[in-house]
């Protein structure tokens, strides 16, 4: 079960507008409890290839990855020796994706995310965060 606090949070940083860079993680863990629940999240990242994705919100030096595959989710703080990709951009421009305001094409065809190595694992990983924001949902109206 996704924990009540969390997900108490999650809506709470969604009315208050962009926070702090690392609120992106408690979106991850509610991601990865999800994923331990959910039989089509879990069956998704069992068929997926492992993806390690580095992200950095470059006007605040914070850096995090998240890792999908093998059936679940992990995420830390820092950088990853091991990232097949990186995405680089503002907070605003993290914060009008995760919101849905800005399109992550249009931010990547504009220039305002920046996207290094694998594009094929970028395109996966959005594939993997659209299914679990939309399973979850019911969980975050």
């Amino acid at each position: 079960m996704v924990d009540a606090n969390l997900i108490k949070e999650l809506k709470e940083m969604r009315e208050k507008g962009p926070g702090e860079p690392s609120g992106a993680l408690k979106m991850y863990e509610f991601i990865k409890q999800l994923a331990e629940e959910n039989e089509e999240l879990k069956e998704e990242l069992e068929d997926i290839d492992t993806i390690i994705v580095q992200q950095e919100v470059t006007d605040k030096d914070f850096k995090y990855w998240i890792k999908f595959g093998e059936g679940s989710v992990d995420y830390a703080e820092g950088a990853s020796d091991e990232a097949s990709v990186t995405m680089k951009a503002s907070q605003t421009t993290w914060t009008g994706m995760s919101s849905g305001e800005i399109d992550s094409t249009s931010a990547y065809m504009s220039g305002d995310l920046v996207i290094e190595g694998n594009l094929q694992d970028a395109i996966a990983y959005g594939e993997i965060l659209a299914l679990a924001m939309e399973l979850g949902a019911d969980l975050l109206e």
